[in-house]
């Protein structure tokens, strides 16, 4: 007989399965429940919050019998944080579980043939030391308890900051940053922002470095146009952290969740801060998609220029071209390489970058694919896409279908909406022939996938 349980119900569990949120499942009297925090193969004892008709959600309370994969988390604030999901799981069990939804998706979403696609799998790509990897972070303000401000990052689900001034999987350089920032604050009286009531000003510091360069940069998003004596808290910054070579100000004055405004100045030093990739420097602004993992992309980068398969004659678009990091790596091999990307200073980037790297046979544009490539028709050997959560534009798809590539080089950083995307090519013109795993977020739930594709 089913059991149903409720509120505050306490019971005990074998977490059998885990699902894309890295939530472990368990079942008890045909009643599923999701455990944040639980791994699999754990005996769990635990506490339900929130039941529905056949399932609900539970929290841990004990770990009975721990699993052979569970180990202890690096970080001392790992369960309250929002921004890793699996610092409970060995990094063997990580990369298992990343492959292994990845390949459920394209299975179950996708439509394809679950031998098929094993037989075209190459193995994941993991990281030899997965923390320190991240080359921007973006912090949160509000204002705490005792009513001063903190700066950290979001509970799971809520809007409530998880103090915290060194992140592990960010740089070490972060934290002195964020200190001087926070006192600089206390000094001045400068309240964070209140996203409910719209007043205060500080909303978020975005801190990027470039890895091979050590230049950072130091981004303030205020929900104002100045920031009151900013020049001492430029100096301050500066003399905490030498490898500052730009510090700016976004505005953002709307009452959203969207993190950076539409306008950045510069408030001392460069626009841009430099970083290498596969021997090509990019200038990289405040705005600039640049992807988080440097040491993961270059691997990540080559295998997209692999599967592309260039002889040095073909025709390449990238489509979501971002600052041209995909273009100019693939412009190396190919005749001609053509991005598109809807930002316009990222455009400014790319071709900035291009210049730079004296790279003449990579030409960008500002807009829509599905509006750029129809109004140029230039043929197409290649198409490349590396789109955001979200996926592919539908008439992105058509106009791609419509184009008829030999190959298109598909890399996600969703796979559910990769094997959305990959269904539909695949409909009819393309096969696909091989897919890779990346792991450019180490201890979090998401996961890269290059894929190719070919013509009929």
């Amino acid at each position: 007989m089913e059991t149903v349980y409720r509120k505050n119900d306490i019971t005990t569990i074998e977490i059998t399965d885990m699902d894309e949120k890295g939530q472990g499942i368990g079942r008890a009297g045909g009643f599923t429940l999701f455990v944040k925090d639980a791994v699999v193969g754990d005996t769990v004892e635990v506490k339900v919050m929130k039941t529905k008709k056949s399932y609900g959600f539970a929290r841990l309370m004990k770990i009975i019998i721990p699993s052979p994969d569970r180990v202890e988390p690096a970080c001392p604030i790992a369960r309250s944080c929002g921004g890793c999901q699996l610092q409970e799981m060995s990094y063997e069990a990580e990369l298992r579980f990343k492959e292994n939804k990845v390949r459920n998706n394209l299975i179950r979403l996708g439509g394809f043939d679950e031998a098929f696609i094993d037989s075209i799998k190459e193995n994941i790509v993991g990281m030899e030391n997965p923390v320190r990897y991240r080359n921007k972070a973006q912090y949160p303000l509000g204002t705490g308890k005792d009513g001063k401000n903190v700066v950290g990052f979001y509970a799971g689900h809520t809007h409530t900051i998880i103090p915290n001034t060194d992140c592990l999987l960010g740089r070490e350089e972060n934290e002195i940053i964020l200190k001087t920032i926070l006192e600089f604050a206390e000094e001045e009286k400068i309240p964070a922002y209140n996203g409910e009531t719209g007043k205060g000003l500080l909303r978020h510091v975005l801190i990027r470095e470039g890895f091979q360069t050590g230049e950072i940069m130091v981004c303030l998003i205020a929900n104002g146009k100045e920031i009151p004596n900013g020049e001492r808290l430029c100096k301050k910054l500066k003399e905490a952290q030498p490898g500052i070579v730009s510090i700016c100000l976004n505005t953002n004055t709307k009452l959203t969740n969207v993190i950076m405004g539409d306008t950045t100045r510069v408030l001392w030093g460069k626009e841009t801060i430099g970083d290498r990739l596969g021997g090509i420097r990019f200038a990289i602004s405040a705005r600039s998609f640049y992807q988080v993992n440097p040491v993961q992309t270059e691997k990540l980068y080559a295998k997209a220029v692999e599967y592309a398969a260039l002889t040095g004659n073909e025709t390449v678009w990238d489509l979501y071209c971002g600052i041209g990091t995909i273009s100019l790596f693939m412009a190396k091999k190919a005749g001609k390489v053509y991005g598109v990307e809807i930002i316009p200073e990222a455009i400014e980037d790319a071709k900035e970058n291009a210049a730079a790297n004296g790279i003449t046979n990579a030409e960008f544009f500002t807009g829509k694919a599905e509006e750029v490539l129809p109004e140029l028709m230039y043929p197409a050997d290649v198409i490349v896409v590396d789109p955001p959560r979200k996926g592919c534009d539908e008439k992105c798809l058509a106009t791609m279908l419509f184009m008829e590539p030999k190959r298109i080089v598909y890399v996600s950083c969703d796979s559910a909406t990769l094997a959305r995307d990959l269904k539909i090519l695949c409909g009819e013109r393309y096969v696909l022939k091989a897919w890779q795993c990346y792991d450019q977020f180490c201890r979090t739930v998401h996961c890269e996938t290059v894929c190719l594709l070919e013509r009929r």
